[in-house]
């Protein structure tokens, strides 16, 4: 009776195991086909790329430096992949507003980041929060362009060259006065950083933007500024202004006078705007190379590459691998300056 008992239990977990052994493999041919129609449905929306228009978030303002990098490039880039691509303008909180909404986008590949090198080079040290993390949360389609400044001053400071200023600051301690378009801002950081270099001492006079600050620089009330070329070329032509040296590694065809802040006496230093395309992180690797390749392909129409040089930048054409090294750089670099200057924004 015993016996009978143990042979009915044998045979009912014998059921219960081939039981079981059939619940997992179909579980695991279910997951299989699961899996299969993800990355197929994954294949044929890359391959079907781009199948809507593009949005392409610019941080700042309509007109500005990044807005004209943008609509360059984005016109250009939109023809090639037979969809638009749209500039959509969301500036506020030093270009953190913009860049946070890109980067809480769907990784589809249908919204794209301006990057600027304010953005992602000097806003990550200088905010204590930034609502998003540049590094985690987008990744590098590729670099547009760098775009150098100039160190200008009024004609009534006794100074025709970057030796004769560093002289005459250090001879007149507190009373060299600089004009920046806001605290924080690639023009306030990266006259810090001439100064650091020069070790002088000059003050700054924080201004809501380039314009203003250019305006008072006009007027004698502060005595010099470090802003885009552009916005200075004519200026300095016409006389108004005197240019002291260029930030780029060479000198810039539309000052070609004008020495380089390296060759004038500070070798080494060198301080250039960035701009570059950012997507969201998990972008399919397919799509952010086939936006490289456009990005790649406008850069070197040479209407495009003209309106830029004219502009003063130059063209940058790289990898995604290239652009992502390049904003390691510039996050080390200016977030160093923002760190030993003690800036901080709440």
């Amino acid at each position: 009776m015993k016996a009978k008992c143990f042979s009915g239990a044998s045979s009912v977990r014998g059921q219960t195991a081939e039981v079981l052994k059939t619940l997992a493999r179909r579980a695991a041919l279910a997951l299989l086909a699961i899996v299969a129609t993800a990355l197929a449905a994954q294949a044929q929306g890359t391959d079907a790329f781009p199948a809507r228009p593009i949005t392409l978030v610019v941080p700042f303002a309509p007109s500005g430096g990044n807005d004209i990098m943008a609509r360059l490039v984005g016109e250009r880039m939109g023809k090639a992949l037979g969809q638009q691509i749209v500039v959509e303008n969301r500036p506020g909180a030093g270009g953190n507003i913009g860049s946070r909404q890109a980067a809480r986008s769907a990784p589809d590949g249908y919204t794209m980041l301006l990057a600027f090198t304010g953005t992602i080079g000097i806003n990550p040290s200088l905010y204590a929060n930034l609502g998003y993390d540049p590094a985690k949360d987008l990744t590098p389609i590729g670099s547009i362009a760098t775009s150098p400044a100039v160190l200008v001053v009024h004609p009534s400071l006794p100074v025709k060259t970057l030796k004769e200023l560093i002289a005459y600051a250090k001879a007149n301690p507190g009373q060299l006065s600089y004009a920046s378009s806001g605290v924080g801002t690639v023009v306030h950081v990266a006259t810090e950083m001439l100064a650091d270099a020069a070790g002088i001492k000059v003050e700054q006079v924080p201004y809501k933007g380039t314009g203003p600050g250019i305006t008072d620089l006009l007027g004698g009330h502060v005595k010099m500024m470090m802003p885009p070329i552009p916005a200075m070329i004519g200026y300095v032509n016409a006389g108004a202004l005197r240019a002291i040296g260029v930030t780029s590694k060479e000198r810039s065809p539309l000052l070609p006078e004008v020495p380089t802040i390296a060759e004038a006496g500070l070798p080494g230093f060198v301080s250039e705007q960035r701009y570059g395309l950012l997507a969201p992180a998990g972008t399919p690797r397919p799509i952010i190379e086939r936006l490289n390749a456009e990005l790649r392909n406008a850069l070197a129409d040479e209407t495009i590459r003209k309106r830029i040089v004219d502009d003063g930048a130059t063209p940058r054409p790289d990898s995604p691998e290239d652009y992502a090294a390049a904003i390691d750089q510039d996050r080390t670099l200016w977030g160093g300056i923002v760190r030993k200057l003690g800036l901080r924004v709440e």
